[in-house]
């Protein structure tokens, strides 16, 4: 499974696809007004530097698509759902999943595995884990959830990935990073992260 796993997170096709989706979800907010003084949205895009993925991935991909209010004394950043970036964290949304799936408790040799792949610290795994059966399994956006049978904090985010049942583990992925999208731009929900 990790295998195949990760050739899918080595895929630049499925950075382009993932990139593609933000894209779409970013054309649909900046249809609408400025949520403070409704005026026109304007791109304001600003780089990331996400840790993991493939080599040779082009900058378009480094940029988080953001919108800010065109009108002089607002200029209120909307930042659109994203299927790339979860959040502040540093990896790629796909990795901080797949890692943290992996490690129900990372092991010295998961560890090892996990920095070969992409340089990630045990420390860094902590934190996610912490996040996800702490921050987000206390969130409005969780609690409000109706999974059946329920997933267990402890069991987050494996569980939950294991419930989009798709024919590939691209497709699983990218069903939990759409379901996940409502948490990942504005300004409350990164304050959630």
């Amino acid at each position: 499974m990790y295998s195949t796993t990760l050739a899918v997170l080595n895929d630049i096709r499925f950075y382009g696809l993932l990139l593609k989706f933000d894209q779409n979800l970013a054309a649909k907010v900046r249809e609408g007004r400025c949520p403070t003084c409704g005026a026109a949205l304007h791109s304001a895009p600003y780089l990331r530097k996400p840790h993991g993925g493939p080599p040779g991935l082009g900058e378009e991909h480094r940029k988080r698509l953001s919108l800010c209010c065109a009108a002089d004394g607002c200029r209120q950043r909307a930042t659109p759902p994203s299927l790339r970036f979860l959040g502040p964290k540093v990896y790629w949304g796909a990795w901080v999943i797949v890692i943290s799936a992996m490690c129900c408790g990372p092991t010295p040799a998961r560890m090892r595995q996990l920095q070969q792949w992409c340089g990630v610290s045990r420390r860094t795994v902590t934190r996610w884990r912490e996040w996800w059966s702490g921050v987000f399994a206390d969130s409005p956006f969780w609690r409000a959830a109706a999974w059946m049978p329920p997933v267990a904090r402890e069991d987050l985010p494996a569980a939950l990935l294991e419930r989009f049942t798709r024919r590939s583990r691209a497709r699983q992925l990218i069903s939990l990073l759409r379901y996940l999208a409502p948490i990942t731009g504005g300004r409350a929900e990164v304050r959630a992260m």
